[in-house]
């Protein structure tokens, strides 16, 4: 039997479910939006194959990136699940693309793809294992993973951290770093998956102020266990990030806010 597919979606004050079609989604979907009432609708929808397609819309009073993650966990029932964010459009093929990657790769419990986006981020070119320094390169919105391997090990997105509570984001980074610490296998993939529409996700507010530079250091040193890695990432994350954090301020403040956070944090 074809392994199912279920895209998990994290949004807010949606009023309808527009953000299905938005995000071209193909396959079963759970969304969970954060709101101001409490209730879970079930309704079904038609893919551009004119399957029959699952949606199950999760309103909820909670607030936190990472809490909605969680959440959609909690609800998800598919063999595989994939992150998503309320600013994607997924390519019409994508539930073909990742059942193929994860039959192509059976010892796969988690497979990274990549996700167009402005200003272009540069993948390897090739099928990759992920170390730990690896996943620190990753956002949520490429992460495929194996929904029975993340619930039999407890996997969870960490609620300390995430938009709306840390600063520097990074919650799928540790949630990747915990599949590594439990023996899970992360593998990348050079296959496109989606397009990050543009104007900024709703999950965007408090990207690169000091303090998101600052929190970074100190997960960074956290998660790699280590003051020489953190640093050597801090630089990376200054000079090879620029393009994305210009607007906000410059290398020099970036690199001694991280800086601050590995060696203070």
């Amino acid at each position: 039997s074809t392994m199912t597919l279920e895209v998990l979606i994290s949004c807010m004050h949606q009023k309808n479910t527009d953000i299905i079609q938005k995000s071209n989604i193909q396959s079963d979907v759970v969304i969970v939006n954060q709101c101001d009432i409490n209730k879970t609708e079930n309704i079904t929808f038609q893919n551009h194959q004119n399957e029959e397609c699952k949606a199950r819309i999760i309103h909820t009073t909670e607030r936190g990136l990472s809490k909605s993650r969680n959440l959609a966990i909690a609800n998800a029932c598919g063999d595989i699940c994939i992150i998503c964010d309320d600013d994607e459009y997924f390519s019409f093929n994508y539930p073909e693309t990742i059942r193929q990657a994860f039959q192509n790769i059976p010892q796969a419990d988690i497979i990274v793809f990549q996700v167009n986006r402005d200003p272009i981020k540069h993948y390897p070119q090739h099928i990759k294992k992920l170390n730990s320094f690896d996943c620190l390169k990753v956002s949520s919105v490429e992460i495929a993973f194996k929904l029975s391997k993340i619930k039999e090990k407890n996997i969870l997105f960490d609620e300390k951290v995430g938009s709306g509570v840390s600063k520097a984001g990074g919650e799928e980074n540790i949630f990747l770093h915990n599949c590594l610490r439990n023996k899970l296998s992360i593998y990348f993939v050079p296959i496109t998956l989606a397009r990050l529409l543009p104007g900024s996700s709703q999950w965007d507010s408090a990207k690169f102020s000091k303090e998101y530079f600052i929190d970074r250091g100190k997960f960074t040193k956290k998660l790699i266990g280590g003051k020489i890695f953190a640093i050597l990432y801090a630089c990376y994350f200054s000079l090879f990030k620029y393009s994305k954090f210009k607007h906000k301020t410059n290398i020099v403040n970036a690199l001694r806010y991280m800086l601050y956070g590995v060696f203070k944090g």
